[in-house]
């Protein structure tokens, strides 16, 4: 703990010089900077060299990391120790990404053998879709999926579909997430029944959310097909017999375990819909992709790692400087979920106050994440990220490769996102827009009047990835990294990165008001949400 604190404080103290300096200035000072913050794994290239640190913090962190046992932690990690204390489990979301012969272990016990099972379950129902061996009760094909879940048995999927669908796909699929019912009466709007599968994802088969739009979308299928209607109903489930009871067919009952987040399980049964309508070859390469990054992670040193690299520019910003935000902004359409997604797994990670012994962290945790796609970002909120009073760290994810449309507005788009990262990092002075409104003809008056609205004061950092091409085995690896930086945060703050108790109070509550919204007796509450359940509940 000595070291580890030690540790800290030179990073602390590395921080110090970084708010006197400008990163453009780290460039000349630094000339084998470029060569040392940016590296190439798994067909991504992460480029950190615009972030504040110099190579002499670099090292400082990097010395963190070593202190912090980030490799011991890692391979507790892979042998399937129990790393989520307080739920006494494993994670081994790695092993559900690994080919067939692999050897991962639950605390010792074998689980490569059932996820194999359960992945040649999915594989099966997958291609007789796809083939159409496998057809509604009235002897339709399926043409679409409705995917209902919340949090990460929805997130995932959803990402994983827009970033990869087909233009014309064959098997559509559509989201029901939220317990409002707006978002299945727009999810069922203008299917088939006898066309449509529903594959209800849910861990405990509980969830409150998940099982209204469950029971909606079963009587929507019955009515128009009859009872005979369950067997277009699809389930992912820890709880099997919960499921069946259900009414879902016992052969279509898809299992996962509990050593599965629900942020990270997206390569389980849990991406049974994308691995329908994309085809069981692209959600191999997806599976692939992550694997590779595990690989990486696993067997590359420290300073060439490209999730511990993350993780610590991450982690100088929040903590060294003081910088509670960050924006992701991918400049790809395909991938504009991806900021939301990694709200989830990055804030319900490690957003906790508390360290694995329970006692008060010594720093802050999780950054508050936000983002959109760019451009559409730059008509937004990016006028708050060059001129607003805080400094927000941004990463940007670039695609070389167009997959589709005019390729001449992919290289506008590439132009973009280039100019944006350059343009955080080196502003423009006063003198600089004095220049430029000179060279323009406008007054001294003008002039004067104008300079301080035009002037950026730019050093605001930036990370860089770019994927060559937006593959099936690029956008696992790109999952995968994030993964893992949020894995190696938690060692670095000390917390739990796999349990998620404050989800809990509010669905605790929510089960306890919905009674009083109903009509039924009320219960003691504060005045404002008394006022609140009487304005509201029926009568």
């Amino acid at each position: 703990m000595a070291a580890t604190d030690a540790a800290w404080a030179r990073l602390q103290k590395a921080g110090e010089a970084a708010r006197q300096r400008r990163i453009l200035d780290l460039f000349a000072a630094e000339p084998g900077r470029l060569d040392r913050l940016a590296a190439d794994a798994c067909g991504l290239r992460l480029d950190l060299s615009k972030q504040p640190w110099s190579l002499g913090d670099f090292d400082a962190a990097l010395d963190l990391a070593r202190v912090a046992e980030i490799e011991a932690a890692r391979d507790r990690l892979f042998a399937g120790e129990t790393v989520n204390a307080s739920e006494n489990r494993a994670a081994l979301h790695m092993a559900l990404r690994a080919p067939d012969g692999a050897d991962w272990r639950d605390r010792g016990v074998p689980v490569s053998g059932e996820v194999e099972a359960v992945r040649a379950q999915m594989k099966a129902f997958a291609q007789a879709v796809e083939s159409g061996a496998k057809r509604g009760v009235s002897g339709e094909p399926f043409k679409a999926i409705v995917h209902i879940g919340i949090g990460g048995s929805d997130l995932g999927p959803r990402l994983i579909w827009e970033a990869l669908r087909p233009l014309n796909p064959k098997i559509e699929i559509r989201f029901a997430a939220n317990v409002d019912p707006s978002e299945l009466a727009f999810a069922l709007a203008g299917l088939e029944p006898a066309e449509t599968l529903v594959v209800v994802v849910s861990k405990t088969f509980t969830t409150q959310e998940t099982l209204a739009n469950a029971e909606a979308a079963r009587a929507w299928l019955r009515d128009a097909l009859g009872p005979a209607a369950d067997a277009h109903l699809v389930a992912v489930s820890a709880a099997p017999t919960v499921a069946q009871a259900f009414g879902v067919p016992a052969d279509q009952v898809f299992g996962f375990w509990d050593w599965v987040g629900g942020r990270y399980s997206v390569w389980s049964a849990v991406g049974l819909s994308c691995a329908v309508a994309l085809g069981w070859a692209a959600f191999e390469e997806l599976l692939a992709g992550g694997a590779a990054m595990d690989a990486h992670f696993r067997a590359a040193p420290l300073e060439a790692n490209l999730p511990v690299r993350l993780a610590l520019a991450h982690l100088f910003n929040r903590n060294i400087l003081s910088r509670p935000i960050r924006a992701v902004i991918p400049y790809a359409q395909r991938l504009r979920l991806f900021p939301a997604f990694l709200q989830q797994l990055e804030m319900e990670s490690n957003g906790k106050r508390v360290t694995e012994a329970g006692a008060p962290v010594a720093r802050a945790t999780a950054a508050s994440v936000f983002g959109d796609a760019g451009t559409n970002g730059q008509h937004a909120f990016f006028q708050a990220l060059h001129q607003g009073t805080d400094v927000v760290p941004v990463d940007f994810v670039a695609v070389a490769e167009p997959r589709e449309g005019d390729p001449a507005a992919h290289v506008k788009l590439l132009a973009n996102v280039i100019a944006q990262a350059e343009a955080l990092m080196v502003g423009r002075s006063a003198g600089e827009v004095r220049e430029e409104l000179t060279a323009k003809g406008a007054s001294a008056e003008e002039i004067e009047r104008l300079v301080p609205q035009r002037t950026f004061p730019g050093d605001r950092p930036s990370g860089f990835i770019l994927m060559q091409a937006l593959t099936p085995r690029t956008l696992g690896a790109l999952i995968a990294l994030h993964e893992h930086k949020v894995f190696v945060e938690g060692v670095l703050w000390g917390i739990n990165s796999f349990d998620q108790w404050g989800v809990e109070l509010g669905k605790a509550l929510a089960s306890r008001i919905l009674p009083e919204l109903e009509g039924k007796a009320s219960n003691p509450h504060d005045p404002s949400t008394a006022d609140l359940i009487g304005r509201l509940k029926s009568k």
